[in-house]
């Protein structure tokens, strides 16, 4: 079955960039540095910045809806993150090497599923939560620290 893995819209982010720490605060944002590699995955390119690249930090709601798993929490962009990952059929890097926690929604925004797998595993995960017909799209997350990293619908 084909799937569709997309990253965050760079364009949600573009009235952060270039902002000064004080006004970034005031979105309730910080600038990071990433200092290791990988480390610091980035939610627009879903590739991982380089030590030295400019990241912002920031709370994202990732499950916008009137259920009970309506859901927020911290993610990483590369400052100058302008292209959006958008791939059929294509797994990123950056979550091959992660250990994942996949979550399937039906339509309605209730989960019907949830998995923690090896990134690895991923392509395979993907095509025996979609064999469930009510599920409509799957959230990946870091398994760790529970960062959204990751929508996939159907193709």
């Amino acid at each position: 079955m084909s799937f569709r893995i997309t990253g965050l819209p760079a364009e949600a982010f573009a009235h952060l960039r270039g902002l000064d720490d004080q006004a970034l605060a005031a979105h309730g944002a910080r600038r990071v540095i990433a200092d290791s590699f990988p480390g610091y995955p980035c939610r627009i390119t879903l590739e991982d910045a380089q030590p030295g690249e400019s990241l912002l930090l920031l709370n994202w709601t990732h499950l916008d809806g009137d259920t009970p798993y309506r859901g927020n929490g911290p993610i990483f962009i590369r400052e100058n993150a302008l292209e959006t990952f958008d791939a059929i059929d294509v797994v990123p890097l950056q979550q091959r090497r992660r250990t994942l926690s996949v979550r399937a929604y039906d339509a309605a925004g209730f989960m019907r599923h949830g998995r923690v797998v090896q990134g690895e595993t991923l392509e395979a995960q993907i095509g025996e939560l979609f064999a469930d017909a009510d599920v409509a799209f799957l959230h990946v997350h870091n398994a760790g620290r529970g960062c959204y990293a990751a929508r996939v619908d159907r193709a």
